[in-house]
């Protein structure tokens, strides 16, 4: 068999070192890179004829400087990072992993929820800090906690997670609706509304499951907001291009919202800082929402047989 030559550009996102790259070392010689800067990946992926990569830039220029590459296979599902265009021009496949981390972006949707209904962090880091030991009462209440059973969830964007998040918001024994123009089939107990503005208006918990593009860029802005029912809790798992931060601020500083939870922001990392940063009842993740160990373990496992089936001659998940 032929012994080919791989690179993966940042391989820390998807393996920071519990996981192994054996089976990718089965058909050759493979070079690993915990990170690549953009302006590193023609050095280091010279000769390489396949490249795999997660969130490091691979523009036209990059794919035109590299005559040997002859495929691109991705440690995600997003593939907004590679010129799908020059690709296509080469006859590269690009092959993304879809579906791998469904239950873990749910689990971690849910539980932002819950953090935030039950004011979770202001409650137990008044027990760190020894609040609850100098209380006059048995208990200490930090802010209104929410039961969520009987409240409504409102899904905008109803794929596979905004799925999986249903069906564990039924079994709470929550109310779920979904926008008909973000969805593509329902499951039982859940029902669709005609309109955005009738979700906003209906939901005690909003939580965003949808792709972004240039048409929903900033959905989440002052306009939005406006027509959310006050108090409402936003949950945002998906992308951090579809919020507009300043506004969300604004809504949670003058109680139009009352918690928001995000696992993405729109600059990420964020070097610049989030006007998010030190509002009451927000909960920011650092992307790991698809991170758990069982996920990034399918992923490897279907990004290398997405490779398979390229060597083959039948590529699968090919993205253009």
């Amino acid at each position: 068999m032929k012994k080919h030559k791989i690179v993966i550009l940042d391989g820390n996102c998807a393996n920071p070192g519990d996981l192994s790259w054996e089976e990718f070392e089965k058909l050759g010689e493979v070079t690993v890179y915990p990170y690549t800067a953009d302006g590193d990946v023609v050095e280091r992926a010279k000769g390489a004829d396949i490249v795999i990569d997660n969130k490091v830039n691979i523009t036209a220029e990059t794919i035109d400087a590299l005559p040997d590459l002859k495929y691109i296979g991705l440690l995600s599902t997003g593939y907004n990072v590679v010129d799908l265009d020059a690709a296509k021009k080469r006859g590269i496949p690009v092959c993304n992993v879809p579906a791998y981390s469904t239950m873990s972006v749910a689990q971690h949707a849910v539980m932002l929820m819950t953090a935030l209904a039950a004011r979770l962090f202001a409650h137990a880091n008044a027990v760190k800090n020894g609040e609850w030991g100098r209380s006059d009462n048995f208990c200490l209440f930090k802010g209104e906690v929410t039961e969520l059973c009987y409240k409504t969830l409102g899904i905008i964007g109803y794929g596979s997670i905004g799925r999986a998040v249903a069906k564990i918001a039924l079994a709470m024994g929550m109310k779920v609706i979904a926008c008909k123009r973000h969805t593509c089939a329902t499951d039982k107990g859940v029902r669709l509304v005609d309109s955005l503005d009738e979700l906003l208006n209906e939901a005690d918990v909003i939580t965003l499951h949808c792709d972004l593009n240039a048409g929903n860029a900033k959905m989440v802005n002052a306009d939005f907001l406006s027509k959310v029912k006050k108090g409402a809790i936003l949950i945002n798992t998906a992308r951090g291009g579809l919020v507009d931060e300043k506004a969300v601020r604004q809504a949670l500083d003058d109680g139009t919202l009352s918690g928001f939870g995000a696992d993405v922001l729109a600059e990420e990392p964020p070097r610049n800082g989030s006007p998010l940063t030190g509002a009451d009842n927000c909960i920011i993740t650092p992307h790991v929402a698809w991170a758990s160990r069982e996920a990034r373990s399918r992923l490897l496992k279907a990004a290398k047989a997405n490779i398979d089936a390229f060597l083959a001659g039948d590529p699968i998940n090919v993205v253009y």
